[in-house]
């Protein structure tokens, strides 16, 4: 009966697909590989086989013979799987992996260094994604540009307009960092985005101390990733109305600019409406780096707090002021139809920026207001902060007077239990993945989500030291390099079978071959297949295949600093807490 239940389903999926597919039968590996003393997973289609060989990829030679065991039906891609699991095999080298009836995978290595380069590389991606900044060969090699967006001349929108900046005033907004595939920047965006990087320098600042990216600033006293992030504190300080404030949404052209290079985009650039979610992101982000970038910049960590707390008060003020786009277009002109990043709460904000500025300061009256509830927190995305304000109180906990222990109990547990459905679906899931076994996973960004994942579950790592939890983020980083549904390294620059035609205006315009490197491209959305290519393009409807390496697909294959953030935690994590 589970036969012909399976059997019907995938009947029905393939004819939901809407193309006759052929299903990819190599093995679904790790394409950059394999930790020698950690487990090691390979997923293949489901065929006769009951056997596997792993070989030397020089030589040929078979190492090691595994059995194929039963990974399951995979809903989200239509598709029976079967697992090869070759976890007591510890022989660095590099190898293919082979499936005994001649399908092979791509090759891959066991090394005990074997993030050690696309954890550089997502973190370096930043640099890239700099504003108002040349990027010279020495630091970016094939992909230097001129300076783009200078942001000298940003004009206040009719939105923004107050007595001291009427409409039309001109105020300079420089650095920052391009948002996704375009120019702009967004301050919602850059909260998720922001913090997540400090926070894994707050969590793994000996394996952040001694990292050095290759930009101008690596030669100095302060740790390159706190380099990169000051970048974008510095364009976000400029965000801030000094006469109140409130926080500006985004520095933004109307209209989207063309696929141009920065310096060849000059329309006239805005910052737009204040409001809420925006001022709350900017006074947790700033509340955090008080403390982060004291022991290394304290004038600038005492303005950051001060620019903190005078956003809280503008929320305090303004606690229901949202930022609806069509609405703002409706009463203001010109209209403004970039990356809208609007939001219809703030409490998940006050409860965040309240967190921050609590841990900063010690004034508890911060943590009274911010609203904590044990309830309704779940793993974040940029619209939903929660549990950012979670990961630094249980964080910071040991330093915090004034939190009863049974609020610090209700923390620890709300924590751990964001992610103990998913890691315990981990252990059986057709993939052994804890994201990409249902099909609600998949959605505008779901490699950011899955990233977001792996961070929630190192969270309850570090809480528990449970091994079984390091394991369920290390299956989110095989997934993202290849221990998927379509086979692809989602990640630019790593692996034979990569993305390539990330929708990011620099590496389309370019002239150059490859993409710029160590960028998260968005993964499978079956959700907006007519918004960009069409949806006759697509390879499948089904969720976990409902990707297209493709310029156009903006909805699959576009790059955010939000969804690189995550994966920069995920990989200095496993590899610092690895070695631990």
């Amino acid at each position: 009966m589970t036969y012909i239940r399976t059997l019907s389903f995938l009947i029905i999926s393939l004819l939901f697909s809407g193309l006759s597919i052929a299903q990819d039968a190599s093995p679904k590996v790790n394409q950059l590989g394999y930790k020698p003393d950690l487990s090691k997973i390979v997923i293949t289609p489901y065929n006769d086989a009951m056997n596997f060989f792993l070989k030397n990829a020089e030589s040929g030679e078979v190492v090691y013979t595994g059995k194929l065991t039963g990974g399951g039906f995979n809903e989200p891609s239509g598709e029976q799987v079967k697992v090869a699991d070759f976890s007591n095999f510890n022989a660095p080298g590099n190898y293919i992996l082979e499936i005994e009836n001649g399908e092979t995978s791509f090759e891959f290595d066991i090394s005990n260094d074997i993030f050690k380069s696309v954890t550089k590389a997502v973190m370096k991606a930043y640099y890239f994604m700099r504003a108002s900044s040349a990027l010279e060969e020495e630091y970016a090699g094939e992909w230097a540009r001129p300076m783009g967006h200078p942001d000298t001349s940003v004009m206040i929108h009719p939105s923004a307009a107050t007595e001291s900046r009427p409409e039309g005033v001109i105020i300079s907004s420089p650095k920052g960092w391009y948002d996704a595939g375009d120019y702009n920047k967004y301050v919602v965006n850059s909260g998720i985005s922001t913090y997540t990087l400090l926070f894994a320098y707050e969590q793994f600042p000996e394996f952040f101390n001694t990292q050095n990216l290759n930009i101008p600033e690596s030669d100095n006293s302060i740790p390159d990733i706190l380099d990169e992030v000051l970048w974008n504190l510095r364009w976000l300080l400029t965000m801030q109305d000094p006469e109140d404030g409130g926080v500006y949404h985004k520095a933004t052209t109307a209209n989207f600019e063309d696929a141009s290079m920065p310096e060849d985009a000059t329309s006239q650039r805005y910052v737009v409406m204040k409001n809420t979610p925006a001022t709350l992101d900017f006074a947790a982000m700033m509340a955090q780096a008080a403390r982060v970038y004291k022991p290394f910049l304290p004038e600038f960590a005492d303005s950051a707090l001060t620019a903190s707390q005078k956003a809280w008060q503008w929320a305090k003020q303004n606690p229901e002021v949202m930022y609806r786009q069509n609405q703002m277009n409706r009463q203001y002109d010109p209209d403004v139809v970039t990356g809208a990043y609007g939001d219809g709460s703030a409490s998940d904000e006050f409860f965040w920026a309240g967190s921050e500025l609590f841990i900063s300061t010690g004034q508890k009256e911060y943590y009274d207001e911010s609203g904590w509830k044990e309830a309704d927190v779940t793993v974040p995305g940029w619209n939903n902060v929660r549990a950012l304000g979670l990961y630094s109180l249980v964080h910071h906990q040991g330093d915090l007077d004034g939190i009863s222990n049974q609020d610090k109990t209700a923390m620890n547990e709300t924590l751990i239990a964001i992610t103990d459905e998913m890691v315990g679906q981990s252990v059986t899931a057709p993939y052994r993945s804890p994201f990409g076994y249902e099909n609600g996973h998949f959605f505008w960004g779901s490699n950011g989500h899955a990233g977001n994942i792996g961070m929630a579950i190192l969270q309850s790592y570090q809480l528990t030291e449970n091994q079984k939890y390091y394991e369920a983020a290390l299956r989110v980083a095989d997934y993202l390099l290849g221990v998927n549904p379509t086979g692809y390294s989602y990640i630019t620059g790593f692996g034979d079978k990569q993305v390539m035609n990330i929708h990011h205006r620099p590496s389309e315009a370019d002239n150059i071959d490859a993409p710029v490197p160590g960028m998260v491209a968005g993964g499978p959305n079956p959700r907006n297949l007519n918004q960009d290519c069409g949806e006759d393009k697509y390879p499948s409807k089904l969720p976990a295949l409902a990707f297209l390496d493709d310029w156009c697909s903006y909805s699959t294959n576009e790059i955010t600093i939000n969804w690189n953030a995550p994966v920069v935690y995920l990989f200095s994590g496993l590899e610092y807490l690895g070695k631990k």
